[in-house]
This record gives structure tokens, sequence and C-alpha cells, in this order.
């Protein structure tokens, strides 16, 4: 084989032809045996490569010693038996030609290899076909692959293309090799000598985009006109396209268009449009004949009842206006919210703009605004709505009252929330929907009439949707985890959450079911299901836009009860960036979530300004069942800064609602925790015993609750400085098992401090720190690379290379101190008090004024401050 015919081989088939296996396979027949290539049929559209194989298949004929053919022989000659007769464009032979060609096939002598588009087929099309396919099929060359893109830019880049560009490129293109060049060669012009400037453009070059006009303005009026259509949202309907083109017949007419088209490649064998060339035709259009087509398009389009969501798509901002325009735009609008898509809103806004009555649309804005995640707008609109209900339907007035209902609950206000839920239900009795408002806000008994209110189906009544019964469901598990079993509530509200997984009706509702869900799980000690549970609502997007904050939110919750205070940290900066604004449900638990962080950290000067956020939140939002978790951890925190009046008031109103509720244990636990804290904060010993005797009551609801209970009598014992080291330390592993990590070593550390067995504070010593060791969670936010967690429990910045703490870099005073010591300088700088420092590093106190005294003799330091000023060179900057 010549050095050509090898260079043939290697760059035809694979990166100029679709279909280069057989391509591939083809060249190589020719090459081995001519005589395998007794009848070829080679189809393929336009920019197919039917014409590049024919010449690599010549050039590899010719490089054998074959006698290669370009033209039919004259008349009542036949072919010679040593030659290959190669015929392109087969599609537009007059009738002789096409007869003569046909003749030529039949015959045994010779050999034949036809190229032509399955498009137009004139007379004689059928017989030359049957003559090529006695003796093999035809070899159909398609649209390349992402694999074939790529290898033909690879070809063409000289280097291996970004996957990402072949994604654009072959999306572009629709694999049309033609255009796959083209436009790969147009990336490359534009970036020019330097390669380092090859990106993507955000649209095509407008080079190429007129380039492939001028081709566009060469074809049949009817085609470019079909084209344009595609390109503006037509389906590939008769009923659509007959009066939109003015076409003269029905099916005929439109299929012969698409076959044209097709076979041009200017459409997908499916016949989708290309998007390089529908921006092409767009582009050569001049904007009056674009609109005006739009609009026809969207008039026959709202006659039939079809889609008209792509169409009003591309009116907005052209001004159009009328009663029409106004009903294709409230139809597109109603369309985008049965899907969820995010036009919704602005498609209903320029409806009436057009002229649609504003409270007609009022509801439907509004429902679109909550998915969209603009509460603001959302109330606005539903409460036009609210305050003239006499003046619209009643699926208008039950539409707005659920969106502002949706709103209410995220902003805190969940007894307004139940309220409009008892007024929507009227005499046939509040929604399923309206269960975890009432619950969260202690109307069990009325809670309870709702679910378990007969069924009435009324004559042709419609089958119970995947929104009503995922209601249901959430409604039942709500109740449940309050009056029932909580594996039966979690299972409840897991599979309502599976329901609502591919709808974002789950905006709608007071609260997302795997938010709920995961509240439960978390109360139960099942934090693998928490977790798992809200990975998925975050993966899928429930509940639109404003349920992601508080899915983070949660998840960033169940960390710090895991001890993963970095992932916590950072769970809570993806959810709530600074200086965002969050709404008054998601900016108490994200208040709490901070403060929590800077309470385990034991930052005093970190939970300062923590506590001025938590104030503003508690002040914001009122007392509900679904928050009381965030309300206990900031009741500690309040008592630490001896400022307990803050959160008194929400504390007896927690209570006063849990006695509503029948002091569900599930629920209370949390709750009695907290308090016990805060009483061992104050060393009050009997309320710290009263709250202890509460957990035991309810230590049977979960194991969350029964670790909790076995925990409690060691806390007020501790407050005597009586440690049994076995019992404290099974209940710290109980700790520990129900995810409550930083609780199970804390309790260990602080009995090892307090306890005067030498070998009994060795072992505890051991196990908090086991404890918070433990391998750390799966990541539940965004990685933190710079951030790691030592088994201290200590967050710390990891050293950048050039920084004070940097391993490589010579220091003569690194050396000086030891691991433990370093450890300690740490939290000296950051403030801390030597109490503070040992709890935190599971040691007395006197211990770390012994390790300060040696570090500052051993550095000669003659006052604190230059103690400091030789710890940081040595540590680096206390790390916030």
């Amino acid at each position: 084989m010549t050095t050509r015919t090898a260079a043939a081989l290697r760059a035809t088939p694979d990166t100029a032809v679709a279909g280069a296996p057989a391509a591939r396979r083809l060249v190589r027949d020719a090459v081995a045996d001519p005589d395998r290539l007794r009848r070829v049929d080679i189809v393929g559209p336009g920019g197919h490569g039917k014409t590049v194989l024919l010449e690599a298949l010549g050039a590899a004929l010719r490089d054998a010693g074959v006698a290669v053919l370009r033209e039919l022989p004259a008349d009542a000659m036949p072919l010679p038996p040593d030659a290959v007769l190669l015929v392109d464009d087969a599609h537009l032979l007059d009738p002789a030609r096409l007869e003569r060609l046909t003749a030529l096939a039949g015959t045994s002598g010779g050999r034949v290899v036809v190229a032509h588009r399955p498009w137009p087929r004139p007379p004689g099309t059928a017989a030359l076909g049957a003559a090529l396919a006695v003796h093999r099929p035809p070899l159909v060359l398609e649209a390349l692959d992402p694999t074939g893109v790529g290898a033909r830019a690879a070809l063409l880049l000289r280097e291996r293309p970004a996957d990402d560009l072949i994604a654009y490129v072959h999306a572009q293109t629709a694999g049309v090799p033609v255009l796959v060049d083209r436009l790969i060669g147009a990336i490359i012009e534009r970036a020019g000598r330097d390669r380092s400037r090859l990106a993507l453009p955000g649209e095509p070059p407008t080079g190429l985009l007129a380039q492939l006009g001028y081709t566009l303005q060469t074809l049949d009026p009817g085609v470019r006109d079909l084209l344009l259509a595609r390109a503006l949202g037509a389906p590939l309907d008769v009923e659509v396209l007959v009066p939109l083109l003015n076409l003269p017949g029905p099916a005929a007419a439109v299929d012969e268009l698409v076959e044209v088209a097709r076979a041009a490649g200017l459409l997908g064998a499916d016949g989708r449009s290309v998007p390089l060339v529908s921006a092409a035709v767009v582009a050569r259009t001049p904007p009056a004949s674009r609109l005006q087509l739009r609009r026809a398009l969207a008039e026959i389009e709202l006659g039939r009842g079809g889609s008209v969501l792509v169409v009003a798509r591309g009116l907005l901002g052209t001004g159009a206006s009328g009663a029409r325009a106004a009903a294709v735009f409230r139809a597109a609008g109603d369309e985008a919210l049965r899907t969820g898509d995010r036009w919704a809103g602005e498609l209903y806004e320029a409806a009436a703009r057009a002229g649609a009555p504003p409270l007609e649309l009022a509801a439907r804005r509004a429902e679109a605004a909550v998915y969209a995640g603009d509460l603001d707008l959302a109330l606005a609109q539903a409460d036009q709505v609210l305050a003239a209900t006499e003046q619209v339907p009643r699926a208008d007035a039950v539409r707005a009252g659920t969106a502002a209902a949706a709103v209410l609950a995220r902003r805190g206000l969940l007894a307004r929330s139940a309220a409009l839920y008892r007024w929507m239900g009227g005499a046939s009795g509040a929604p399923a929907a309206a269960v975890p408002a009432l619950i969260g806000t202690g109307a069990l008994a009325e809670a309870r009439d709702v679910l378990h209110a007969p069924a009435v189906a009324a004559p042709g009544q419609r089958p119970p949707t995947v929104l009503e019964s995922a209601e249901e469901l959430m409604a039942s598990g709500v109740y449940d985890a309050v009056c029932g079993s909580p594996t039966a509530a979690l299972s409840q509200l897991t599979r309502a959450a599976g329901l609502l997984e591919s709808s974002h009706r789950a905006a709608l509702l007071p609260d997302t079911p795997a938010a709920l869900a995961a509240l439960v799980a978390v109360h139960c000690g099942e934090l693998d299901v928490a977790q798992s549970v809200l990975e998925r609502a975050v993966r899928v997007g429930l509940g639109g836009r404003g349920a992601i904050v508080r899915h983070r939110l949660l998840l960033g919750w169940i960390a710090l009860f895991r001890g993963a205070t970095p992932t916590a940290r950072a769970a809570l900066t993806a959810a709530a960036p600074a200086q965002s604004r969050l709404e008054p449900r998601d900016e108490l638990v994200a208040a709490a979530l901070e403060v929590a962080l800077a309470r385990r950290a034991g930052y005093l000067a970190a939970l300062l300004p923590a506590w001025a956020r938590a104030r503003e939140a508690i002040v914001r939002h009122p007392v509900d069942l679904f928050v009381l978790q965030q309300l206990g951890e900031l009741s500690i925190a309040a008592t630490r800064l001896r400022e307990s009046s803050w959160v008194r008031p929400h504390l007896d109103e927690a209570a006063a609602l849990l006695a509503r509720l029948g002091n569900p244990p599930l629920w209370t636990a949390p709750l009695h925790w907290s308090a016990l804290h805060s009483a061992i904060l104050v060393e009050n010993a009997e309320e710290a015993q009263c709250h202890a005797d509460a957990l035991a009551l309810g230590a049977g609801a979960s194991r969350y609750a029964a670790a909790l209970a076995a925990a409690a009598p060691h806390w007020v014992r501790l407050l005597h400085a009586d440690v049994e080291a076995d019992a404290v330390e099974a209940a710290a592993r109980g700790l520990h098992a129900a995810g409550l990590s930083w609780e199970g070593g804390k309790l260990a550390g602080q009995a090892a401090i307090r306890t005067r067995d030498r070998k009994a504070m060795t072992a505890l010593l051991a196990c908090a720190r086991a404890l918070q060791s433990a391998p750390a969670p799966r990541p539940v936010a965004e990685p933190v690379p710079d951030v790691a967690t030592p088994p201290s429990g200590l967050p710390v910045v990891r050293p950048q290379p050039g920084t004070a703490a940097d391993p490589d870099e010579d220091s003569a005073e690194t050396g000086l101190l030891s691991d433990r010591e370093r450890e300690v300088a740490v939290l000296v700088l950051e403030g801390l008090t030597y109490k503070q420092i040992g709890e935190r590093l599971f040691i007395s106190a006197k211990t770390v004024e012994h390790h300060v005294a040696r570090m500052r003799q051993r550095l000669g330091s003659g006052s604190r401050g230059e103690l400091f000023a030789h710890l940081r060179q040595i540590v680096g900057a206390p790390a916030r």
C-alpha cells in the first residue's frame, strides 16, 4: 500500500465521513480486492462526506493500479472489466443518463460505485437502487457522534480537544460533518495563533452565520421558510405548517419540503432543527418577517390548543400587544407554570403589558413568583386576589391562598399560614397541606380532623394527583411524628419527598417533605437518613430555588451534630453567602448554626457577632414545632452570654406549644437537653436534675432520646465532680452512636477534667479524643480543601507556602515548641481562657497554665505582648 493510500485511509473515513467504520471497510476492500466493489450504493445527505469518500476511494484504487472512471461510457459501450466507475450526485442525473447508469449497474461486467442524496428521487432511482443492492446493502452516511466530532476536532486542532469543545460543536452542528469543519475552523480563526484564546463562543461566530446564510439564500423559498419556522419553534405538524407557510396542499407539500431540507443536511434525520442552521436562517431573515411569522405561529397554536411556550418566548420584548397577544402570553405562562419553567412570571408580566386584566393574572403570577423565589412579588400578587375574592373565580382565590400560605410559612408566620388553609377549606375542611402548619402551631385536634375527614368522591371527580398523594403522605407523617410511630412518620415523609422529586409544585407547600423528613430523622438519631434525603432534594432541586437554601442549611445542621464543623461551616457559607438576605425561617437556622459553630470552637470573639445576628433572627421568627432545636441551641448561647431574657419568652411559648401537642417525647427531648446545659452553665443543679428526669421519662421515644437520657444524669453529677468513668464512657459513646459526636466527646472530656482518678482520667481523655477524631462523614456541601479537623477537633487552616507556618520554612523557633504546646499556642492567640483551652484539649486549666509558663520561659518573653509576638511568628495568625 502506498503512503498516499495509507493517508487516505487514516484521514478520510474517521474524520470527514459519517459512518466511519463502514467507510473504512469500503476503502480497505478497494485496496485489498477491487473485485469486491462490484456494486456499491452510497447514500447520505449533503455535507456528510459522500464526495470526500469517493475521492479517497478513487485515490486508493489508482494507487493499487486500478483504472478509475468518473464519466459514464458512451452509449452501447460496456464498462472495461478492470475499471471502476465512480459516480457522484446521481440524484442530479437527467433521465437518459440515469437509465444508462442503471443499465451498467445491471450488467455483469465492470464495477460501479454510486453516491447520491436520499432526496430527490427522480424516476429510475428505484431501479438503480435495486441493481446496486444486489451485491451489498447501501452504505448510509449518518451524522457524526461525539466521538467522531472529537476525532475531527483533533485533526483540525492538531491536539486533543477539550470535552466541553466537543460537546459544544456536536450540539451546535448535530454532527453534520461539513458544519463541524466550519464551526471548528471559525473557532480556530478567532483564536488566531494564540491557542490559549481558544474558547467556546457564547453565540455562533457572526462570520460563519453569514457564510451559511449565502448557502441558505440559494435554497427554494419554501425550504427557507420551513427552516425559519422550525427555528422559531414550529412543530413538524401538517396542521400547523400548511397554514403557516401558505402551502397549496396538505401532507405531500410538507413532506416534500422536509425531505429536501433533510437531504441537504439542514435538518436532522428525525426532522429536528440544527442549531447552527437555525441561527443562520434567523440572522438572514429581517426582524419584521420574523415577528410576522411568530405572530402567525402563535395564532395557529393558540387556536388549536397546541404549545405556545417557545413562540411566546420569542415574542417577549417585541412590543406585541392586544387581546390576541395577551392570550398567547397567558397561555404560554400557564404552560410554563405546569412544567415549572422559569419563564412563567415573565410571560404573565408580558400578558399584563399586552392588555390582560391584572386581577385575572394575579393568582398565577403569585404562584410563578413562589417557584422563582421572589416571595415579595408572590405575596403582593396573592394579596390582590385575597382582597377581592368576590371578583375572581374560587379556583383563583384558592391558588392565591395556597401561594400566600407557602410564603408565610417560609417567613416564619406558620400561624398565619394555618389561618389561610382554614379559610381555603371552608365548609369542606382544610386541605391535607394544612396539617404541618396546624401541628406546627399546636392545633392538634384540628389537624386530626383534617387528616381523618372522610373523603367524598363526587361523580366525575378527577383521580388524585401526585401532589395530592404527597400532601396526604406528608400530613400523615407529621401527625405520626407527634402522636404515632416516629418510624412510620419517617417512612411516610421520605415517600412524600420521593413522589415530588420530579415536581416543582412542592414549593407551594408550607415546607418540603424532604426538610420535614430530615427534622424527624434528626430527632430519631437517624442522621444518615436525614443526610441522604436532603442531598437528594438538593440534587433534584426539590421545592424550587428557595427550598435549596433550607435543605443546605439543614445539611449543615447535621454536619454540626456529627462534629464535622468545617463541613457545617461550608454548608452555611454555600447556603447563606455574606451579605445575602434570607427569609426569617432560613435566617433563624443560619443564625443558630453560626452560633453553634462559634460555641463549639470556643471562640468568644466569634460568638458575640453571631449572637447579635441571632437576636434579630429570634425577634423575626415566632416559635413553632420545627425550630425547637435551633431555639435550644440559642438558649445555651444566651445563657453563656448572660442574655437569657432574649430567649425566655420563646422558651415559654415552646413549652406551651408542646403542652398543646401532648408533650411528644420526640420533640421535647432536644429542648430539655438544651435547658439542661443552660442550667449547668449557671451551676443550677436542681433545675438540671429536673430536665434530666424529664429526659428519662421520654427515653423510649427514639435512640436519640435514649442517648440524651443516658447522658443527662452524668452531666448533673459533674456539677459535684462525681464521675463514674465506665458509665460516663458508655453514655458518651451512646451520644456518638446517635450522631452527637461533639456532645459525646465533650461529656467524656469534662468528666476527665473533673475526676481525681488518674487511670479514669486517662481512659476518658482517650475516649474523648477517639469520639471527636472518628472518621468524617461523607460531604454534605462543597468541599473545603484548606480546612482540616485534627484529632483535637479544632478547625485549623492548612498553612500556605510562604506563610509563617510553612513546614518548609527554616525557623529556629519552630522546634522550640512541642505539638501540644503548639495546640495551646493557637488557642491562646485566639483569646481563649485557660479553662476554655482545657475544655477544648481535654486537659485541666492548671495544665494549660503550665504549658504557657514553659513557652514563655523557653522563648524568653518578658511580657504577655512579647509572648504573643513570638507565638505569632511560630504558629502564624490565628485561624478564623
